[in-house]
């Protein structure tokens, strides 16, 4: 990891002004294949037309937020007469920028229009980079460095990226009067696993009034569902305490995905095959990754009455478990897929060295023309 600058023994700085763009162009890569998987699993039912369209969006955000990320570290290493970081990644757990990241990200956006109404627009830079190599035969890091941050600023103006919480939105899908269904879609960075983690519930409403124009119940919803996102919380744990803390709402699926982790012999040291894998394939630059991802599905069985109040009913829904050896009990879901999106040549590795536990991976392989197969 010459190309680091330690900050713990999990989190790294890319502090080489290469290494930092070679990262940022990996991403851009990775995040281009995902649409393109959402494809193929539509294709073959995994995914229906709602749910392709609502990742899609989250997987654009991720992409977006690569991109401004990349903007504010595009001269690191560099001497812009300025004290400046680096970008801090998880090298050992994710692959991914730190959590903190996405929280100054966050903060920066807030402050986006100061910053840009206080640089030089992108014109008055250029023009002056231009006099400076032309009259002073100088680099003009310092006016680079101002450039990359108008466009980092300009970015976060921009909007849609993914944030550290990115708050649950509502999609109407069908019924109109008594029982009414939606799709609810939400999405947090984990903490703890440096992760995008996207959630989507498929709920019945039986409100007197649409879920989404709600004012009272509809931001409690909100409100609680955030609370509950955290990647070590079973999806039964959240699906049942939802269940019995809206009367009128019907959780009948809910569904996460974990993005990540982002496996690069250059760029982490995470341990397990994958590791062995990506350094027997020696791919050349921008063939040297892998991407996992987990997603997990909780379907209700059916439903039950339990008593509410003196004379009233509510519905309560009965969970479907993975059947399997006790598995369900222990995942607190109804089934767990996990993939994994490659290029070619780290494909060939894998499939000569089949380590263990990798037999029910799914498998997305990149061909060189950008083309997704499935195995």
């Amino acid at each position: 990891m010459a190309d680091a600058k330690a900050l713990d023994n999990d989190h790294v700085g890319l502090s080489d002004t290469f290494a930092s763009r070679r990262y940022f162009a990996k991403f851009e890569r990775i995040t281009g294949y995902l649409g393109r998987v959402a494809a193929v699993m539509q294709a073959e039912g995994d995914l229906n037309k709602t749910e392709v369209e609502v990742l899609t969006r989250y997987v654009q955000g991720i992409a977006y937020t690569f991109k401004a990320l990349s903007m504010k570290y595009l001269l690191v290493g560099r001497d812009t007469g300025q004290f400046f970081g680096s970008l801090a990644m998880d090298v050992t757990e994710s692959g991914f920028p730190v959590f903190n990241e996405l929280l100054v990200m966050a903060n920066d956006a807030q402050q986006a229009r100061r910053h840009l109404d206080n640089l030089p627009d992108e014109a008055t830079l250029k023009k002056r980079m231009v006099e400076q190599i032309i009259s002073d035969r100088q680099i003009p890091t310092r006016l680079q460095f101002a450039l990359s941050q108008r466009l980092y600023y300009q970015e976060l103006r921009k909007g849609h990226l993914f944030w550290a919480q990115n708050d649950p939105d509502i999609q109407w899908i069908e019924g109109l009067e008594e029982r009414r269904r939606y799709l609810v879609h939400w999405a947090v960075y984990d903490s703890q696993m440096n992760l995008p983690t996207i959630y989507l519930m498929e709920l019945e409403d039986t409100g007197r009034r649409p879920l989404g124009k709600d004012e009272r119940r509809w931001p409690e919803v909100q409100a609680h569902l955030m609370g509950q996102s955290l990647g070590g919380l079973k999806l039964l744990t959240i699906a049942r305490g939802f269940d019995e803390a809206f009367d009128a709402l019907h959780p009948k699926r809910l569904r996460r995905f974990h993005v990540g982790p982002m496996y690069s012999h250059t760029f982490t040291r995470q341990t397990g095959p994958m590791r062995a894998v990506l350094a027997e394939a020696n791919a050349p630059e921008g063939q040297d990754w892998a991407l996992a991802w987990t997603d997990e599905v909780l379907e209700s069985e059916r439903v039950i009455e339990e008593r509410a109040g003196w004379f009233g009913t509510v519905e309560r829904q009965v969970f479907a478990l993975d059947p399997f050896a006790g598995h369900g009990a222990e995942t607190g879901a109804t089934r767990m897929e996990r993939s994994i999106i490659l290029p070619e040549r780290p494909y060939q590795a894998l499939a000569e060295k089949n380590p263990p536990g990798f037999g029910s991976v799914t498998k997305f392989v990149v061909s060189p023309g950008g083309r997704v197969l499935r195995y």
